[in-house]
Parts: structure tokens; sequence; C-alpha cells
């Protein structure tokens, strides 16, 4: 005979009660991340560089509990000393979603240290810094989850993208490593892999470009341009417990690019 629980509905990316730190939340895929994680019960840390945007993202949270936590990612050295900050001012971290990122188009001509540094730091040494960070007694509960945000531009080349696919192509290899070193700790380590997506950094990167070569970024993928809700259900899900037996995953959130 059936429990009488046994046909009530259950969520299984529930996450009532959790801490979770979302960096890059002020627009686009961190914020659609945050205002996510806050409707599936989450209490969300909103990180970021500039206070006032990360306020408007709090505003936009439904229920309780949330607040703002800004930092400059490039202080890598710095990062570990925040995220024990954040976790004695608001409990021990159940996942980290790390959205920030930045993306310049430059052709190798035009390579010089300080690019480089800027988009590497942002992209690449943030991510390990925050692996650090979220490891440290304390700073994250018992089972934790930490989920990355790639690019598909790690996988494939682009002309006048090579930096910034090498920072993003170095965060897919550091997501294989981090799952193993930090299964110790218990935390899973995971990658979303987007396409193209329409959010402010697509469309900076836009005017750049003529509509005849951005239209053909496009064709490149048969569903057509994402949305930043698109990769938040991603993240959301890596996180959960749903995706409790899933460690070193790149998953493509790409529209069918990859495929095609």
């Amino acid at each position: 005979m059936n429990s009488p629980l046994s046909n009530a509905l259950v969520n299984p990316m529930d996450l009532t009660g959790r801490h979770v730190l979302v960096t890059g939340s002020s627009s686009g895929i961190g914020r659609a991340t945050a205002e996510l994680l806050a409707r599936l019960g989450a209490r969300v840390t909103l990180g970021g560089r500039d206070r006032g945007r990360l306020e408007e993202t709090l505003a936009t949270l439904s229920s309780t509990g949330h607040r703002v936590a800004p930092f400059e990612l490039t202080d890598l050295d710095g990062i570990p000393g925040w995220i024990r900050g954040l976790a004695e001012a608001g409990g021990p971290l159940d996942g980290v979603a790390h959205c920030a990122g930045i993306q310049e188009t430059r052709p190798i001509r035009s390579f010089d240290r300080a690019f480089f540094d800027r988009i590497i730091d942002t992209n690449l040494g943030s991510a390990l810094a925050l692996a650090k960070g979220f490891r440290q007694k304390g700073a994250h509960a018992e089972q934790a989850a930490l989920v990355y945000v790639s690019s598909i531009a790690g996988q494939i080349g682009t002309p006048g993208n090579v930096v910034y696919a090498a920072s993003k192509g170095g965060v897919q290899a550091a997501t294989k490593g981090l799952a193993l070193e930090l299964l110790r700790d218990n935390i899973r380590v995971n990658c979303v892999v987007p396409a193209l997506v329409e959010t402010e950094l697509v469309r900076q990167a836009r005017v750049k470009l003529t509509e005849e070569q951005f239209a053909k970024m496009v064709e490149r993928q048969p569903m057509g341009l994402g949305q930043p809700e698109d990769v938040a259900s991603a993240i959301a899900f890596l996180l959960s417990g749903a995706s409790r037996w899933i460690t070193g995953v790149l998953l493509p959130v790409d529209g069918g690019a990859l495929a095609y």
C-alpha cells in the first residue's frame, strides 16, 4: 500500500535553506541565476563589482535573507578571505555559481601583457581562487557544489577571440581537475558551456561586427540565441540535489551549436 506521501509533489531542484554565492549577479546570466535560485528557496549572496547594480538585482529577488557582497574578483589573493567572511556572516556556503566574466574581441596582432592579464585573471584566475576559498574549512557545507560558466569559445575556433577562448578553455580543464581534487572536501565541481546568449556582453561584442558577421554566428546555433534563463536553469540543476551524483561535467547549453 502506498504511503500517504507517496503521491506528493516533489521538486528535486528545491534549494530551500541553502546558502549560495552568485558572482556576476549584477546582470545577464548571473542575475537570472540569482533570481531563479531565490525562487527555488535559496538564500543568495550577490557578488559583483558595482554595489548599485547588485542592489538592483537584490530588489528583484523573491523571499528574504539575501544580501549583496561587492568584491573585485581580479584581487585573486583576496578572494579566499572574502569567501571566509561570507561564510562567517551568512553561514557556510552550500553552493557557488561563478557567472562573472569579461569578453573582448582583439586580433592576435594587438596582443599585449595588460590585455592578457585582464582576461585571464578575470575569467580563469578568479575561478581558481574561488575554488581555493570555497574549500576552506568552515567555508562550505558538508555537501556542496561549485558551478562555473564557461563558453563554447573554449571548444571552437573564432578569429579575434583567442585569449578569451583560452581563458574559457582553461575553466573547462580546471573543472575536470578540481572535480577530482575537491572530492575529499565533498564539493562537486561542474561547468555549463553556453553559446551565444542575449546578454550585455554579447550586445557589446555585436557592435564590433557587421550584421552579416553576427548573422553567421547565430546561424551556427540551430535553436537561435539563448536567454540568460536557459543557462540559469542548468546552473540550478547542477547546484541542486538532483545532480548529487554528477561531478566533472561540461554541460553544453548551446542551442545545438556543438552539434552543428
